[in-house]
């Protein structure tokens, strides 16, 4: 019996990445990569606690909440720049049918990894947190879901760059 060779979801080729996604988990992403741009670009101050793990402190000493606040002063707006920028490469490589380069691929692994942060903060996931434990009743038992689907998601891109770069 001949065993097919499984399809990797973010499959690197010579000519860049193939994206195996069903067009229903490329909408989804693309959808969710939209919201954090929106959040990005927000000036409401009640999506702030949500883009906490963002923007980390540079300094964490109770001493230093005035240099933190000067370092988010002057680099918050490179920093979005720089998310921004991911997402554009994100949606380009999602949305191509074609291999794209790495810097699709950055891009996407970058947003991934922007809108799983989101959503852990949101949840409050921290180091110690069990998929497993989460309770089929839970009334978020449904972003639970989507945070191990974006996991999972980051995980296979983070494969597929470093067998490119291997």
């Amino acid at each position: 019996m001949v065993r097919k060779k499984p399809r990797l979801l973010f499959e690197p080729t010579a000519k860049g990445f193939i994206v195996n996604l069903r067009e229903d988990e490329r909408e989804l992403i693309s959808r969710l990569i939209g919201e954090l741009r929106e959040l990005l670009l927000s000036d409401d101050p009640r999506s702030e606690p949500l883009l906490r793990r963002l923007f980390p402190p540079a300094y964490h000493l109770a001493d230093d909440a005035e240099a933190n606040a000067e370092y988010q002063r002057l680099m918050r707006e490179d920093l979005v720049a720089s998310r921004l920028t991911a997402i554009e490469e994100a949606e380009r490589l999602l949305s191509s049918a074609k291999a794209l380069d790495d810097t699709a691929m950055q891009g996407l692994l970058q947003s991934l990894n922007a809108v799983r942060l989101v959503l852990g903060t949101l949840l409050d996931v921290g180091e110690t947190h069990d998929p497993g434990g989460v309770s089929d009743d839970d009334p978020m038992i449904g972003e639970y879901h989507l945070y191990q689907f974006l996991s999972f998601l980051l995980e296979s891109a983070v494969e597929a760059l470093s067998w490119s770069q291997g």
